[in-house]
C-alpha cells in the first residue's frame, strides 16, 4: 500500500529514512464575505453617548457595576477616565470628537501687508540696480571726454 503523494523513499531495515513527496494543490480560502470590510473602522461616540456612558457609570453603586456598564458599552476604563477629564474640563467642547488630519492654517492678518512690502522692496532694489549701471556708465564717459569728477561724486 503506496502513499500516492510520496514520490521516492529510502528505506534502511524498515525504518523509512528520506521521504520526498510530490507538491498537493490547496484550493484557496473562500473570499471575505462582502458585509465585513478589509479595513477596520474607528469607533467614534458622540457627546450624548459619552454623557449618557459617564451618567450611568456615576450612578452605578454596587462593585462591578462600573465593570458591567463598560463591557457593555464596549469602553475601556482608560477611555471612561479621560471622558471624565474631558467633562470636568468644559463639557461639551471637550466631547465632541476632535478632527482628525492636518490642522487649517491661520491666516496672518499683516500677511497682506508683508507682501506689498516685499512687492515694493524687490521693485525699488531694481531700480537701484539700474541707477548704479547708469552711474558707472556716466563715470566712464566723463573719465572719456576728461571731464573732472569731485571726489562724492558731484560735478566740480
Amino acid at each position: 500500500m503506496r502513499d500516492p503523494h510520496v514520490r521516492f523513499c529510502e528505506r534502511r531495515g524498515g525504518v523509512i529514512l528520506r521521504a520526498y513527496s510530490t507538491p498537493t494543490v490547496v484550493a484557496a480560502p473562500p473570499s471575505v464575505p462582502s458585509e465585513l470590510s478589509s479595513r477596520p473602522h474607528r469607533r467614534t461616540f458622540t457627546a450624548r453617548d459619552k454623557l449618557r456612558i459617564l451618567a450611568a457609570t456615576d450612578q452605578a453603586a454596587g462593585t462591578g457595576d462600573i465593570g458591567a456598564i463598560l463591557r457593555r458599552e464596549g469602553v475601556y476604563s482608560s477611555t471612561l477616565c479621560d471622558w471624565r477629564r474631558q467633562r470636568d474640563a468644559g463639557a461639551f467642547d471637550a466631547l465632541t470628537p476632535a478632527k482628525r488630519g492636518p490642522k487649517a492654517l491661520e491666516l496672518n492678518p499683516l500677511a497682506a501687508r508683508v507682501a506689498t512690502l516685499q512687492k515694493e522692496n524687490a521693485h525699488l532694489t531694481r531700480r537701484l540696480a539700474r541707477a548704479d549701471a547708469i552711474i558707472a556708465v556716466q563715470k566712464k564717459l566723463a573719465d572719456l571726454l576728461g571731464i573732472p569728477m569731485a571726489p562724492n561724486g558731484d560735478e566740480p
